[in-house]
């Protein structure tokens, strides 16, 4: 999925991955029992943080990545095509999952 939004300094775009259906038993959930998930893949990364000397410290993301991030983490947007996307500081990002 492409975005249109371009994040500034040390933010990062994040298409947050679905809730899951049903439980590991098989019941289907209805949609206010699902939980969203903390984990997606990183559409955008901004140049990084300014740093007081007016250099940039570069980022330690890449678009690609799929990362873990806090339930509240981030501002939830709806891009022009409709589909939710998370704008967060790169330092909300808790971890990258390697695969």
């Amino acid at each position: 999925m492409k975005t249109s939004i371009k994040p500034l300094n040390d933010r990062v775009v994040i298409e947050r991955f679905a809730a899951e259906e049903k439980t590991s038993s098989g019941l289907y959930l209805p949609e206010n029992a699902k939980s969203k998930p903390q984990k997606g893949k990183i559409l955008a990364v901004g140049p990084g943080k300014l740093l007081k000397d007016g250099s940039r410290k570069q980022p330690g993301l890449k678009v690609g990545d799929i990362v873990l991030f806090t339930n509240w983490a981030g501002d939830e947007f709806k891009q022009s095509h409709g589909e939710d996307v998370l704008l967060m500081r790169e330092e909300d990002v808790l971890a990258v999952v390697d695969g």
